[in-house]
């Protein structure tokens, strides 16, 4: 099938020939069904057919067991003869073993090249949904976010945020009056949260080299597509940083590349394993981007793969955008479970030759139910399907093997050195510094010209004489307001309070450090 990734067939009671049409590829799909029922191995074989027609993947190793996309299949594999009889069954005549590139990713850079980007491309609102808080913190955030903008202070990493958020709070009562209040106990409530996604691992996200998403659109020597894995076993243990990365990644994908219409085949195509963790207790607003996204990225030429349980587990918004559908076993103990089947089997083409709610709680381990698009965009009908069996390892690889593998990556080497320029943290710093400076250099001469003063009055005590000398108080009315206001500042700056500012604005900046 040139023009096609092929899923699989059987005959007898089951689909011809199954292929998913590279030119309505990037129309975005789904692959559904419960837990073993062989998801993950769909997943994998439509990896490999992308990357065989020159179609660079994302896809996230939720489990640890995709890497052996990178190593070719073997004959000694326990499985072996039954992926030899499945492919004869399926007219898969020329199924063979083979490898495929693969560049390995880690956000916590262990499995994988490192992936970061800076807080200020997270953006407020992914951020706010990544730490979990409410309006009114989000509204300070956005503040934040705001003076950052008009200030000149880039926001890279942690603890640009974390001084920011600190200059914030000694600042409150002015800036108050041009963006709006600022609470203290929202200041206080963000940094929690931010040290709680710290303790998790989540600070090693933010930062630079950040992610050049070219990376992610390249191909081998032999014009096959990189795919590219996201080691996310470690991921899932804080799954909203794992949503939101994800959720974060697409966002990028939409607002950097170019439109390019209806391409012959995507420029890459996108798999969101465990996708009901993007939508579990998401704030509408956070749903209407997803949705955005999901309906303009296809013009951009990315196809978006929904990886997940339960077709209820994706919006009827973004489900309605899913035209690539394979369903694998639903299990229907319960009364909502049958609901859930039943609500599954409505959203395919009618098969007259087929009971699509009977098939899908039937199908076998590696068999679904599949729908793929057909000529001008229209659905299949739903067919009963034996997937084809994967021509590379199925399971994860050695340690040794991964890490030979990310030695010899065309990356190597780009992301591993995290570098730290000047930004909000290193600004903030050296404008605290400078006022402590001039703190101290006024206090000083306030302390010289008490001690003249002093001096002066004793002598004229004991001289009793009258000694002429120049006014220090004199009328200042022709002085500008900039210079009132500037003697203001620096008058309060040399008494005890503005001592007790300059220390909380230093402390507060290096406290962290």
């Amino acid at each position: 099938m040139e023009d096609a990734i092929f899923i699989g067939g059987g005959g007898a009671g089951y689909a011809e020939k199954q292929g998913l049409l590279l030119g309505y590829a990037n129309r975005h799909g789904l692959v559904a069904g419960a837990t073993g029922t062989g998801k993950t191995v769909t997943l994998q074989i439509m990896a490999e057919g992308f990357s065989a027609q020159g179609v660079p993947v994302f896809v996230a190793d939720v489990k640890g067991d995709l890497a052996g996309i990178a190593k070719p299949g073997s004959a000694t594999f326990k499985h072996h003869g039954a992926f030899t009889d499945r492919a004869r069954t399926i007219g898969f005549d020329d199924y063979t073993y083979e490898g495929f590139p693969v560049t390995f990713w880690d956000l916590f850079a262990r499995q994988g090249h490192p992936i970061r980007t800076t807080v200020a491309e997270m953006g407020p609102l992914l951020l706010s949904r990544l730490l979990g808080l409410s309006e009114a913190q989000e509204g300070v955030l956005n503040i934040a976010f705001r003076l950052a903008d008009d200030e000149g202070l880039p926001i890279l990493d942690f603890k640009d945020l974390q001084a920011l958020l600190v200059w914030v709070a000694e600042n409150r009562a002015t800036l108050s009056t041009r963006y709006g209040t600022i609470a203290t106990q929202s200041i206080g409530a963000i940094q929690r949260r931010l040290l709680v996604l710290e303790n998790q691992g989540g600070a090693r996200f933010f930062g630079e080299p950040a992610l050049d998403l070219s990376d992610m659109l390249q191909t081998d020597p032999q014009g096959r597509g990189r795919i590219n894995i996201l080691a996310a076993d470690e991921l899932m243990r804080s799954p909203r940083l794992y949503a939101t990365f994800l959720l974060w990644l697409l966002s990028e994908l939409f607002e950097e590349l170019p439109e390019v219409g209806n391409p012959e085949k995507p420029r890459l195509v996108f798999f969101f394993d465990e996708a009901h963790l993007l939508f579990d207790d998401a704030p509408k607003v956070l749903i209407d981007k997803v949705e955005q996204v999901a309906r303009l990225i296809r013009s951009k030429g990315v196809g978006v793969y929904f990886v997940t349980q339960n077709p209820a587990d994706v919006p009827d918004t973004v489900l309605g955008q899913l035209g690539n559908r394979v369903q694998h076993a639903l299990r229907a103990f319960t009364a909502r479970d049958r609901k859930a089947l039943r609500l599954a089997a409505q959203t395919y083409r009618d098969n007259p030759a087929l009971d699509i709610e009977q098939a899908i709680r039937e199908v076998g381990v590696g068999e679904a139910v599949t729908s793929m698009l057909e000529k001008k965009g229209v659905p299949g009908m739903a067919q009963r399907t034996l997937i084809r069996p994967p021509s590379s390892q199925l399971g994860p690889i050695e340690p040794g093997e991964r890490a030979a593998l990310i030695a010899a990556s065309p990356l190597a080497g780009k992301y591993e050195t995290e570098q730290d320029r000047q930004s909000a943290h290193e600004i903030l710093a050296e404008r605290a510094a400078a006022a402590a400076r001039a703190a101290e250099e006024a206090e000083a001469k306030e302390a010289e010209a008490e001690e003249s003063d002093r001096e002066f009055r004793q002598a004229r005590r004991y001289s009793g004489a009258r000694v002429a000398r120049s006014s220090s108080r004199r009328s200042r009315a022709d002085d500008s307001i900039g210079e009132q206001l500037t003697r203001t500042v620096m008058k309060e700056l040399t008494g005890t309070t503005g001592r007790r500012i300059v220390r909380g604005i230093l402390g507060g900046l290096f406290k962290g450090r």
